[in-house]
């Protein structure tokens, strides 16, 4: 027989259960920051990959503009300013990371990017 999703118990008397790979089998309180500390981290790591992706893919395009121009001065400027502006988003995206890197380490936090060992230290 097929549980619907109202079926599924997420609770007994020890507090939330949940379900799934990810469902907090063995949660407790103390661990909450350290959850939330891995969940900050695989989202930069993700942001960082899509950006990067997108990088390439404007980079890409705007290669392509130019080619497919055909002399025409405006598709040539246009595609010009699209791989620009892709330029720009990743300077922005690598000088984002390396400052907040330098300004982990003008204040002597070793783990300033990684939030979930940031806060198990400051846990101890």
């Amino acid at each position: 027989m097929m549980k619907l999703a109202e079926d599924i118990k997420l609770y007994d008397n020890n507090g939330f259960k949940g379900f799934g790979r990810y469902g907090l089998e063995n949660f407790s309180s103390s661990s909450a920051g350290t959850l939330f500390g891995n969940f900050i981290s695989r989202a930069v790591g993700v942001i960082t990959i899509v950006a990067i992706i997108w990088f390439v893919f404007i980079l890409v395009t705007g290669a392509i503009g130019i080619i497919g121009s055909g002399g025409d001065k405006q598709g040539l400027e246009s595609s010009k300013k699209k791989i620009y502006t892709g330029l720009i988003g990743i300077v922005v995206l690598v000088s984002a990371l390396f400052i907040a890197r330098l300004v982990g380490a003008f204040l002597g936090i070793e783990n300033f990017l990684s939030p979930a060992l940031l806060i198990e230290q400051i846990t101890k």
